[in-house]
């Protein structure tokens, strides 16, 4: 015969409520050990018997700390419901006190984009150009410090390269420089060179272009001269052949 369901309900009998008692409060106990050991799980377990007797276990940390655990989660848990009890009750006046914010907000927004100003007075006006004075104030501040931030980053990144740029256009202007150095001196020199060349033309054709008469009359002259100086150093040499001439014959006065 197989063992019949137990019906829950107090036992009458004494020795039979206390056999029970201690049956189960060591079947309690072991499956208390086996939940913390198998599932990593703090337990603690209190039972008093009927006499008023303690029976307890816990897992390794202490009964108390576990204890102070469970106040804390219990007064915490106590406290939500607190507070959810005050919401619940005071939820009708925050609703009409969020909707006055809501209805004054969306007022305060027409206004500031000029619609409906026609309830307002001339001090309520004042105000509320101040305001957008000081507002246009503060966001003209602050597009100003960003575009500031924007310009400094700007630089900052292309600083190097401008630095580069810089180098390599004063190495061009270098280089273009020598080479219109070099060319300024060969072109001196080519026009020098030109110069020399038709200064000696122009020499050149002046003297072909000078008088004919005068070389001839010089040469005349210095043929003259020769002519006459010729003869004085033959009669010199030869006064005997002028003495005789009329005595030898023509072919020895030559010799």
């Amino acid at each position: 015969m197989g063992r019949g369901r137990v019906q829950l309900k107090r036992i009458e009998n004494k020795i039979n409520r206390q056999v029970t008692f201690s049956k189960r409060r060591s079947g309690l106990l072991k499956k208390a050990h086996e939940i913390s050991v198998l599932c990593d799980a703090e337990v603690a377990l209190i039972v008093f018997s009927t006499k008023g007797k303690l029976y307890e276990y816990s897992t390794d940390s202490s009964m108390e700390r576990i204890l102070e655990r469970y106040q804390r989660y219990s007064y915490a848990e106590r406290a939500l419901l607190e507070a959810d009890t005050e919401v619940q009750g005071n939820w009708c006046d925050e609703y009409g006190q969020l909707k006055a914010k809501i209805e004054a907000l969306q007022t305060s927004q027409r206004h500031l984009v000029g619609e409906q100003l026609e309830k307002l007075t001339l001090k309520e006006l004042q105000q509320l150009e101040q305001q957008l004075e000081t507002a246009l104030r503060k966001i003209r501040s602050r597009k100003n410090s960003m575009m500031f931030d924007s310009i400094h980053e700007l630089q900052r990144k292309a600083s190097p390269k401008l630095l580069f740029n810089d180098m390599f256009n004063e190495k061009a202007l270098q280089a273009q420089n020598s080479d219109l150095e070099k060319k300024i001196k060969e072109k001196n020199k080519a026009e020098a060179l030109r110069q020399q060349q038709q200064a000696e033309h122009q020499a050149l054709a002046e003297t072909s272009s000078s008088p004919p008469d005068l070389l001839s009359t010089d040469s005349t002259i210095n043929v003259g001269n020769y002519q006459a100086t010729g003869a004085v150093v033959e009669e010199a040499e030869h006064p005997l052949a002028q003495a005789n001439s009329s005595v030898l014959p023509p072919w020895m006065l030559r010799l």
